[in-house]
């Protein structure tokens, strides 16, 4: 797929300012505040800046975290992954592979079958119900 470039002004054109705030300045919403925290919706989370289908709701768990959590991506390169080391910290960051959006980050304590939790911002994803 192609890439997306936009200005910060085109992406606040088109985002809120809390979906900007968070996918394009890689800011994090409060835990348990996101629409799909707790969501069980069948469908796809697709990227909120793009469109670009991510993870399906298949693989989604309650990690208990307050962010919506998921097993693996729909496919591996919808993503890309890149070393944080924000805030003191050493985490991986997950982006959207078409358009740099910030989606979360990717840690190594989820369950089977791939033993990793992609802990996302719901502000940064939208639900895509099947039809």
């Amino acid at each position: 797929m192609e890439k997306v470039v936009k200005t910060d002004e085109e992406w606040r054109q088109i985002l809120t300012p809390e979906q900007f705030r968070v996918a394009r300045q890689k800011g994090t919403e409060r835990a348990f505040t996101g629409a799909y925290c707790e969501s069980k919706e069948p469908g796809t989370y697709a990227c909120v800046c793009c469109g670009t289908p991510l993870f399906e709701s298949t693989t989604k768990f309650e990690s208990g975290t307050g962010w919506p959590s998921f097993t693996e991506p729909l496919q591996a390169d919808a993503i890309r992954l890149e070393k944080d080391y924000s805030y003191g910290m050493y985490r991986v960051e997950v982006l959207c592979n078409i358009c740099d959006a910030h989606l979360g980050h990717v840690f190594d304590d989820g369950p089977p079958p791939t033993g990793l939790r992609y802990c996302l911002n719901s502000v940064s994803l939208v639900l895509i119900n099947p039809s």
